[in-house]
């Protein structure tokens, strides 16, 4: 539904089906939401863009000018522009090795991901974190160990309230590493304080190999707190995540504690670039999620029918994000990789550096 805003910008209220949300001792966000037309194509140009990357970097492992790990997001877009689009650029962000949506959205360039993966000097690290250990402005990474972004995130939560801050932190873990330990110490000690702190668990339904089911005796990830409020959300939808992420953010800001908020999602390839996803799945699952759950297909249709956009101009952002890509991925090729004399650099802070390093 169409309607004009007080600026006079056209807006459009979206509405949500009753199983978008499910709330655990904290009533559920509400069943729509309104956005400019800006903001409406913004998140499909976010999404296309992600998707477009990840492409990039698929092809270019597969070249062998990206080596080591390497994890993608493709078929998960819509949790990391949701995210970025319902918080403020003074939150914080931190989440595991699958990141490079998330770096991209927190303001890092194309360019600078894709030279990062190739281990290239003007990549976001320098060309020495590689797929995992990507940084930004608020955003901590990419983080290598499963599970122990978490209990960093609670403490980067409690940095924002002890210097009374009105910002929260969105720490992010997959399903795979919500059985950890130190998700439930991190959990007790932001109750226990009431740090304005999300955490989020992006439920891909396989943590690496491992169905969900076959792993954790309780799959409602949301509920998974005890103490803490949840909210279960639709994944796969770019709408429920910013509307959901934006609730949590004003409970969480206003001295309520934190928020558990499980995002149901998919991946459409494998763990990691090692691994082919087929083995514990059917090629017939993925080509069902792809075919009826798409977040970017989804999400086109819909404001194809609400009447924000034409075709003819989705179809000028996807190219225009393939041309983006493109030209980054070209650019980050021609750049060397850092020079050897670079590899103690960044190990100390400056003016504490030891005389002498072994090895060096």
């Amino acid at each position: 539904m169409a309607s004009a805003a007080a600026s006079g910008e056209e807006t459009f209220t979206f509405e949500f089906c009753d199983k978008t949300f499910e709330g655990y001792n904290i009533d559920a966000p509400s069943q729509s939401m309104t956005l400019t037309k800006a903001e409406a194509i913004d998140l499909y140009r976010e999404m296309q863009t992600v998707r477009r990357l990840e492409m990039a970097a698929d092809s270019s492992y597969k070249h062998k000018l990206i080596r080591g790990f390497c994890h993608l997001c493709t078929g998960q877009e819509a949790v990391p522009v949701g995210i970025e689009r319902a918080i403020a650029k003074e939150d914080a962000v931190i989440t595991a090795y699958r990141c490079h949506g998330f770096t991209y959205m927190r303001g890092a360039s194309p360019f600078g991901i894709l030279a990062e993966l190739m281990g290239r000097k003007d990549g976001v690290s320098k060309g020495k974190g590689g797929s995992m250990h990507m940084y930004a402005h608020n955003f901590y990474g990419g983080n290598g160990i499963v599970g122990a972004q978490v209990p960093l995130g609670a403490g980067i939560a409690f940095a924002q309230k002890y210097a009374g801050e009105k910002t929260c932190t969105v720490a992010l873990y997959g399903d795979g590493a919500a059985n950890q330990g130190q998700v439930f110490e991190a959990y007790n000690m932001a109750k226990l304080w009431d740090l304005p702190v999300l955490f989020v668990c992006e439920n891909n339904k396989y943590g690496m190999g491992t169905a969900a089911s076959r792993a954790a005796a309780n799959t409602d990830y949301y509920t998974r707190g005890q103490y803490i409020p949840g909210i279960r959300v639709n994944g796969m939808d770019v709408l429920a995540v910013r509307h959901a992420i934006a609730y949590a953010r004003e409970y969480a800001i206003n001295g309520n504690g934190p928020l558990v908020l499980e995002m149901k999602t998919y991946r459409y390839g494998g763990h990691s670039m090692s691994d082919p996803g087929t083995t514990y799945r059917t090629r017939e699952e993925i080509q069902h999620m792809r075919s009826t759950s798409d977040p970017i297909t989804g999400y086109k249709h819909r404001i194809l029918e609400a009447g924000v956009t034409t075709e003819d101009e989705l179809k000028a952002i996807d190219k225009a994000a393939k041309k983006l890509i493109d030209e980054a991925l070209a650019k980050a090729k021609a750049i060397p990789e850092p020079s050897p004399k670079e590899l103690w650099d960044h190990i100390y802070v400056k003016g504490s550096e030891v005389p002498y390093l072994r090895g060096r």
